[in-house]
C-alpha cells in the first residue's frame, strides 16, 4: 500500500492593493465646440476677405469699397469720436467674453461628485439633485408642498406645512435633507437653507 501523501498548505497571495480613492473632482470642462467653431469661421472669413483684397491691390486692381471707406473713416475721425469709442468697447467686450470662455469650465448645471477611483469622474445635474431633495422633503410629516432651488453652493428649500408646529417641521426637514445631501456624494456639498411657512403666507 502506498503511503498517503500530504500536501503543504498553499498560502494565498495578498490581493492587489486598492488604489486610493480621490477625494473629489473639480467642475467638468465644457468642450465649447459651437463658440469655437463660430469664432474660427468668422476669423477665417475675415482673414480670407482681407487677403483677397490685398492681393487684388498688389495686382493693380482697386481696393474694395468697404476698405477704402474704413480707411477714410479711421483717418478722419478723432479717437474720442462716439463711433470709435463704441467700436473699441464692442471689441474689448468680445475679447473679454472669449477670455472668460477660455478660463472658466462651464457646465454650471452639473455638480461634480466624489471620485471612488482616480480614473472615474462623475457629475450630477442640479435638476436631478433638486428633485431628489424635493422627494425627501415631501415625505416629512406635515409638509404639504416643497420648492427646491439647487445652486452650486446652496440648496434653498421652501416648504409649506398645513399642520404640526413649524419649528418641529423645520427640524425634521433639516435632519432629512442634510442626510440626503450627504447621500448625493457631491465633492462640495451645498449649504442648506430651509424655510417653512403656513399656507397662504408670503414666502
Amino acid at each position: 500500500m502506498s503511503e498517503p501523501r500530504t500536501t503543504a498548505p498553499t498560502l494565498d497571495k495578498d490581493p492587489a492593493p486598492t488604489p486610493p480613492a480621490a477625494e473629489g473632482s473639480g467642475r467638468l470642462w465644457s468642450p465649447r465646440r459651437v463658440p469655437a467653431a463660430v469664432v474660427a469661421a468668422l476669423l477665417l472669413a475675415g482673414a480670407g476677405l482681407l487677403l483677397y483684397d490685398i492681393a487684388a491691390v498688389r495686382a493693380h486692381h482697386p481696393a474694395m469699397r468697404w476698405r477704402r471707406a474704413l480707411a477714410r473713416q479711421l483717418a478722419e475721425r478723432p479717437l474720442d469720436d462716439t463711433w470709435v469709442l463704441t467700436g473699441a468697447a464692442v471689441a474689448a467686450a468680445l475679447g473679454l467674453w472669449l477670455i472668460v470662455l477660455a478660463a472658466t469650465p462651464g457646465l454650471r448645471a452639473l455638480l461634480p461628485m466624489r471620485r471612488p477611483h482616480p480614473d472615474v469622474r462623475a457629475a450630477l445635474s442640479r435638476e436631478a439633485a433638486a428633485l431628489l431633495l424635493r422627494d425627501r422633503a415631501i415625505d416629512v410629516t406635515g409638509v404639504r408642498s416643497v420648492r427646491v432651488r439647487m445652486r452650486r453652493r446652496k440648496a434653498d428649500v421652501r416648504a409649506v406645512s398645513h399642520f404640526r408646529d413649524l419649528d418641529d417641521v423645520q427640524t425634521d426637514l433639516d435632519t432629512v435633507l442634510r442626510e440626503a445631501i450627504r447621500g448625493l456624494g457631491l465633492s462640495r456639498p451645498p449649504t442648506l437653507s430651509v424655510h417653512v411657512t403656513r399656507p397662504g403666507r408670503k414666502r
